[in-house]
């Protein structure tokens, strides 16, 4: 049997990895393909913004979950300590000593492989398939396959192949700047934002489809216009653009839950609730929905907060989360009495617009013989005081 071999750091894995694995193993016609993450790899620096061991491994097996014939192997992470293919290669011909091994490398491996720890030994317990990393260096890659042959008899094949023009190193970088995310797969990609791996910022037209899908369509115009003044605002007071569209897109993420379910995820999450919220249960929906927010997107503290605030209001607010109890209120789809003076008002004086809307909010609740939340009551007497 063939098995083909594919290693790397994977930090993290994305389709360029997937389509030169899989381009390799069908030009070898191999029944097999191990990927193997690598544990330090001994021909790269470390990395300055890196992803532990044990998320590789799982970013590694997500990337390759829909290939049958793939299997990740944690072999070079367990063994600890730098990864030496030839400690690998002898580790899997002692499992698979009838078979035969082919090792997967990119042309920047194979023209440094003469640097390898006992690159000898490598060739006699595996055969070596390159591929090209970058457009145009077909003929320098078969001339040093030519020369590996010749000086050492080794089996080298050449696959014509080029897979997505794309490292790990840009990559993370892109991450970090809400791109990048059409070189992952999915899966990958979900699990990046959802620990903030690479210190990554999600794609906000990505986390936009993934929130209105959580949304009763008739919320979605809310939820844009939220987004978009909440940006608006944080261009006027000097806030973080990013985090203030992250907020106005996932603020009602739970909104649309029944009560019993509010009730049940505050459970699940550990949130503390008083009798007004049990009363009633919409004002469940900022505190659910910024643990849900926390958990499926893995939104910063001050996102979370944001959420977490947005519809009681409280004493001493930060920045952003006035910037998001405003938003709320007066978005381009809100239609009320004193809306249009509390819009001036947002972009002239923040605090004192936060005071109006806490004290509309207790009026209408008054109105209507609602009992206002402890925390209305407070932040309302605050801004007054404050101001």
């Amino acid at each position: 049997m063939r098995i083909a071999i594919f290693g790397g750091s994977f930090n993290p894995p994305h389709k360029g990895h997937i389509e030169a694995a899989l381009a390799a193993t069908r030009a070898l016609e191999a029944e097999r393909l191990l990927v193997i993450p690598a544990g330090t790899a001994p021909h790269k620096d470390e990395p300055r913004v890196s992803a532990p061991a044990a998320e590789r491994m799982l970013l590694t097996e997500l990337a390759f979950a829909g290939e049958p014939h793939a299997e990740v192997l944690g072999i070079e992470l367990e063994r600890g300590g730098k990864s030496y293919t030839v400690d690998t290669l002898e580790t899997l011909k002692g499992l698979y000593p009838d078979d035969e091994l082919w090792l997967l490398m990119g042309s920047d491996m194979l023209y440094s492989f003469e640097s390898w720890k006992d690159y000898r030994r490598i060739l006699e317990l595996a055969s070596l398939i390159a591929f090209p990393r970058e457009r145009g260096e077909a003929e320098r890659l078969r001339q040093a396959a030519s020369e590996l042959k010749e000086k050492y008899g080794a089996v080298v094949e050449i696959i014509p192949f080029v897979s997505t023009e794309i490292s790990s190193s840009e990559l993370r970088g892109l991450l970090q700047n809400r791109e990048g995310r059409q070189y992952l797969d999915e899966t990958v990609y979900e699990e990046i934002i959802k620990k903030r791996l690479y210190a990554a910022k999600p794609d906000l037209a990505w986390l936009r489809s993934k929130a209105y899908a959580m949304l009763d369509e008739r919320r979605v115009p809310h939820v844009a216009g939220c987004e978009q003044e909440a940006v608006r605002l944080a261009e006027r007071w000097g806030a973080d653009t990013g985090e203030a569209a992250e907020a106005g897109i996932l603020h009602d993420i739970t909104k649309k839950l029944k009560g019993s379910e509010q009730l049940k995820l505050c459970d699940e999450y550990d949130i503390m609730t008083d009798d007004d919220e049990r009363n009633n249960v919409k004002l469940l929906h900022s505190k659910t929905g910024a643990a849900c927010a926390r958990e499926l997107f893995g939104v910063t503290d001050a996102v979370y907060n944001a959420i977490f605030w947005h519809t009681t209001g409280k004493e001493n607010m930060t920045l952003l989360e006035k910037i998001i109890y405003l938003a709320d209120y007066i978005e381009p789809t809100r239609s009320f009495d004193g809306v249009e003076p509390m819009r001036r008002l947002a972009y002239e004086d923040i605090d004192a617009a936060l005071e109006m809307g806490l004290r509309m909010s207790l009026d209408e609740l008054a109105a209507r013989g609602v009992e206002p939340h402890v925390n209305t009551v407070k932040a309302a007497e605050y801004y007054k005081n404050y101001r």
